[in-house]
């Protein structure tokens, strides 16, 4: 039966060698995972409007949503839609 002695340095290798290993999964993972459904306050963000302009903007269907309980959902593909739709519109007269 042969004996393999590890090493301190061994162990300290192989940490480092898992843990670079664990990063580039979880950011490959991160990326491919991106979000179905956003919040009022995320769609805010990405439109930079305010509130009342969201309001409106589901009040005459402009954006759909969905709500369960209190919380308001944005589909995110609909969302890019939405901006593809206006950067195009601003395109047209140039």
């Amino acid at each position: 039966m042969a004996v393999e002695i590890i090493t301190r340095e061994d162990l300290m290798s192989f940490k480092h060698e898992l843990l670079n290993d664990l990063k580039d999964l979880l950011s490959t993972t991160k990326v491919n995972q991106q979000k179905k459904w956003l919040k009022t306050r995320e769609v805010i963000k990405i439109l930079q409007i305010s509130p009342g302009t969201l309001q409106n903007y589901r009040i005459n269907g402009t954006i759909r949503y969905t709500k369960f309980g209190n919380t308001i959902y944005y589909s995110l593909q609909e969302i890019e839609q939405l901006l593809e739709k206006g950067s195009n519109a601003n395109n047209v007269g140039i």
